[in-house]
């Protein structure tokens, strides 16, 4: 099955291991497997209680405080924008950072609101003693369909293993994104419009409840 044939939501259930992890792996697991698996056990608990997923509010704010420790949201940032982060302003850097992660919170939380049956299996990671960088290679499983092989860029940040990519079938979250917001700099002329666009459909989005991406 292609990337493609995937909605945004399912991106971003899988981001940080949203689905709950095959059995019988988790004591083999090394520290940036388990940074995955640690945000993946507290969402999966919270997704038993039906009547929470229904509070957009109380949904936001747990997965943003679930997956914070688990994000370099300030390297996602500088390699989404690419060259445009270069040439930003500190105020514009700020408010990028903030509005890009209010968009993938609430993309996360779509995700949250809708997951079905699905689970995370880690395949074998190979490091080097010492490495501060490290690719989490994971095989998305639902009944009736191929795996699909969604593979984490992790960094290791002042002891803490975070996560500043996905890849699913080989489609880097950041890539994409970074050619969306560099074509839209383009036709809106500069950052500053694209980030008063971001945050306009971010506060549209909270303030209707909505968890759609496009919102």
């Amino acid at each position: 099955m292609k990337a493609k044939q995937y909605t945004v939501f399912v991106l971003f259930a899988v981001l940080l291991g949203l689905m709950p992890m095959t059995k019988g792996v988790a004591a083999d697991l090394l520290p940036p497997q388990q940074a995955i698996e640690d945000a993946s056990t507290k969402l999966h608990a919270k997704l038993q209680d039906r009547t929470f997923a229904q509070d957009f509010v109380q949904v936001t704010r747990f997965v943003n405080e679930v997956i914070m420790p688990h994000t370099d949201f300030d390297r996602i940032s500088a390699l989404v924008l690419g060259q445009n982060w270069k040439t930003a302003t500190n105020d514009e850097r700020q408010r990028f950072k903030q509005e890009f992660q209010t968009l993938l919170i609430r993309t996360y939380s779509r995700a949250f609101v809708e997951f079905r049956d699905w689970s995370i299996r880690f395949l074998p990671l190979e490091m080097e003693p010492g490495a501060t960088k490290a690719v989490v290679k994971t095989e998305v499983l639902q009944p009736g369909i191929q795996p699909v092989a969604v593979n984490y860029r992790m960094v290791q940040s002042q002891g803490d293993w975070k996560a500043y990519d996905i890849m699913i079938e080989g489609v880097s979250l950041v890539t994409n994104y970074r050619t969306t917001f560099t074509n839209e700099v383009k036709n809106k002329g500069s950052l500053a419009a694209v980030i008063d666009g971001l945050a306009k459909r971010n506060a549209e989005a909270l303030a209707s409840g909505s968890t759609s991406a496009r919102s």
